[in-house]
């Protein structure tokens, strides 16, 4: 860190875990990601509440003590420390940029008969913060982009700009390039299709004109009450299913459960809390690059359990994209796609960058007249002549 004397910031005490009989996710490592598009990943190196970290990052600055519990209590800043009225200064147009930058309010997508959602975010790219979300209630995004100077942010949270950033940096050298070369005891995503090693870490650059950014997410469920009739209506649906139109996403574990994963059976099933692991989610742009060998995690938040229901659900989450100028086509041809149901999303003639299909997915996320597909419980609509499916 910059300093040896670190800002103080309110402790955020986070929920207990729930004590309901859930249907969790249980899948094996091996066939995590081809089976669900998802895994988890633990000894990632950021000890939760150990007094000094042993690891360095690339500035070779030591992390400082707690940084984890730390960056949760940073993570609720946006939401309890910056009025309405100074929200409205970092409001953004998201259908008419295709960016996700700045302040989305409560109620700008729709989920289902009319109900709306209500997260409200603030996101700005990784180079310039980390994205803050106030999940499900209210969602604030301050993405991270790569140097959190090239923006203004709002003023409570430009104290901790310098720890974002470095936080930033872990999520990017420690986790995400690791995860795209491999893992250790399991031979993913690279290894896994005998491509060079930095076959994926070369177009997913730190300093790459690009959207990769990170999220704080805050669930607030008892401050902002959904009625029954709304509830009964999205079938307690918060956010529809859907996959993430990156490649890969980040998500740190919290206890309060909302999150749903859509397994092969046609269940959803619940991801379980695990202490200070990240949940690691495909996105669109690794089946594009991968030629449909790893598909996008279909997920969606649903009403917590009711024992969770008066706490906050505070998030930290890293949305991983491909640089801009990525062409969206397979980095190899997976000769045994058919075995494994692996299909092109499109010719490559076809392919969009990634800029193309971030602000494609951006602009009409929550906004489009979705068509009925053929299976049951599944919408569609076109984007970048691509279908894109949604889930309820």
């Amino acid at each position: 860190m910059p300093s040896l004397t670190l800002p103080p910031v309110p402790h955020y005490q986070a929920a207990p875990p729930t004590k309901a009989d859930l249907d969790y996710l249980v899948s094996h490592v091996q066939d995590a990601l081809l089976t669900h598009g998802f895994l988890f990943v633990v000894g990632h190196g950021h000890t939760q509440a150990q007094e000094r970290y042993n690891l360095r990052f690339l500035s070779g600055r030591c992390l400082t003590s707690k940084q984890t519990d730390r960056i949760f209590d940073i993570a609720d800043v946006p939401f309890t420390g910056v009025s309405d009225e100074e929200k409205q200064v970092y409001t953004n147009a998201v259908k008419q940029t295709g960016s996700f930058q700045g302040y989305k309010h409560r109620g700008y997508w729709h989920i289902k008969n009319g109900v709306r959602d209500q997260l409200e975010h603030y996101n700005s790219k990784k180079h310039q913060s980390f994205c803050l979300a106030l999940q499900v209630r209210l969602l604030i995004n301050l993405s991270v982009y790569r140097d959190v100077t090239k923006r203004t942010h709002p003023e409570a949270v430009r104290p901790f700009l310098p720890e974002i950033k470095e936080f930033a940096k872990f999520n990017h050298f420690n986790v995400v390039h690791p995860i795209l070369r491999r893992l250790a005891g399991c031979r993913l995503i690279a290894l896994s299709l005998e491509l060079p090693e930095d076959a994926l870490v070369n177009v997913h650059n730190y300093d790459a004109v690009g959207e990769t950014y990170g999220a704080f997410e805050h669930l607030a469920i008892s401050n902002y009450p959904r009625s029954a009739e709304e509830e009964a209506q999205s079938n307690n649906v918060w956010l529809k299913g859907h996959t993430d139109f990156g490649s890969i996403t980040l998500l740190w574990s919290q206890p309060v459960a909302a999150l749903q994963i859509l397994c092969k059976d046609g269940r959803w099933r619940w991801v379980k809390h695990i202490e200070n692991a990240l949940v690691v989610n495909v996105g669109d742009a690794m089946d594009f690059l991968t030629g449909g060998y790893y598909k996008g995690t279909i997920h969606r938040v649903v009403q917590p359990p009711p024992d969770q229901q008066q706490h906050t659900r505070l998030g930290i989450v890293y949305f991983v994209m491909p640089d801009d100028d990525t062409k969206l086509i397979p980095c190899v041809k997976v000769p045994y796609s058919r075995e494994l149901g692996s299909t092109l999303r499109c010719e490559d003639s076809m392919a969009p960058t990634m800029e193309q299909w971030r602000k494609g997915r951006s602009s009409a996320f929550g906004q489009s007249d979705l068509k009925q597909a053929q299976e049951q419980g599944v919408e569609e609509e076109v984007i970048n002549g691509i279908m894109v499916k949604h889930w309820a």
